[in-house]
């Protein structure tokens, strides 16, 4: 009896040990994370339907439904009770600067993953594939890029969308003002109002424009992409270990078919995942 007593008490130890040893490995957002029980989202307010407010003044969205997803991941990782979720505005101009400062764990948005962006932030693996498209009044005889020659086309500065447009121009030699827009609401408020003659943006997101404002009979968008925009979290540079609890929820996610209802659920009136997308899921959907 007592050397059983004496080897459980050693097993306790041992195991309280490799408790402690598993605190102190710790660093850098979970151990920020596991000290404060809070897990610090940004969010963006008119960027439907990825991450917007709903009526009710809450954060909600595509984006929004898959970090919820990574908080109760990061919460089971972390062995917590409770994890509260703080929700932090941010706008194209403050996002990378949030993230880099630490003001935010994770930025859920609409952000597309650049290689000059890394150079400030890391990004997840990918969570939605999408390409640049103009937003057009349905009688303004607008149907490409050749028609756009004289006209007024809205951009929010700082975006891929911005330099992606200024090409499509150069590239089909057609000259157009390029007038600085701050949000998707307030591009789509100029273009109602004849301010501009398209506003230019992810296809997805004029798409969930015009479903959000019932407006599909008076605008519409263009066929042609003039980009390709890869989605993705950010995140602050070098923190391997938070990047891998985020990217292992976003495969889970994937692997399970739990993305299926979560597609469905925002991007319903789209129909159908394009190829594109459907690909991206699966390559995304790595093993354990």
């Amino acid at each position: 009896m007592k050397r059983l007593i004496i080897t459980l008490l050693a097993l306790g130890l041992i195991g309280a040990q490799a408790e402690s040893a598993v605190a102190q490995a710790l660093d850098g957002t979970l151990k920020k994370i596991k000290s404060t029980g809070v897990i610090r989202i940004g969010h963006r307010e008119s960027s439907a339907p990825f991450s917007f407010m709903s009526p009710e003044g809450k954060p909600v969205g595509y984006s929004i439904d898959l970090c919820e997803r990574i908080a109760r991941a990061v919460q089971a990782e972390l062995k917590l009770a409770n994890l509260k979720i703080q929700y932090v505005p941010v706008t194209v101009s403050n996002r990378m600067d949030l993230v880099a400062s630490g003001a935010v764990d994770i930025e859920c948005g609409s952000s597309t993953a650049s290689l000059s962006r890394q150079e400030r932030v890391d990004f997840t693996s990918l969570i939605f594939v999408d390409g640049g498209a103009y937003l057009v009044g349905r009688g303004s005889g607008i149907q490409g890029i050749t028609d756009f020659a004289g006209k007024k086309i809205g951009v929010i500065p700082g975006t891929t969308t911005e330099p992606a447009v200024q090409e499509d121009l150069q590239r089909n030699g057609v000259t157009a003002t390029i007038v600085p827009i701050t949000d998707h609401d307030k591009g789509f408020l100029a273009l109602q109002a004849g301010e501009i003659d398209a506003y230019a943006s992810d296809r997805t997101i004029l798409v969930g424009l015009l479903v959000r404002e019932n407006a599909a009979d008076k605008f519409g968008v263009t066929d042609q992409q003039f980009s390709y925009e890869p989605y993705a979290l950010m995140l602050r540079r070098n923190d391997s270990a938070f990047r891998l609890v985020v990217n292992r929820a976003l495969a889970r996610v994937y692997r399970s078919g739990d993305i299926v209802p979560i597609y469905s659920k925002w991007f319903a009136v789209m129909g159908r995942p394009s190829g594109a997308l459907l690909l991206m899921y699966r390559l995304f959907a790595l093993p354990e």
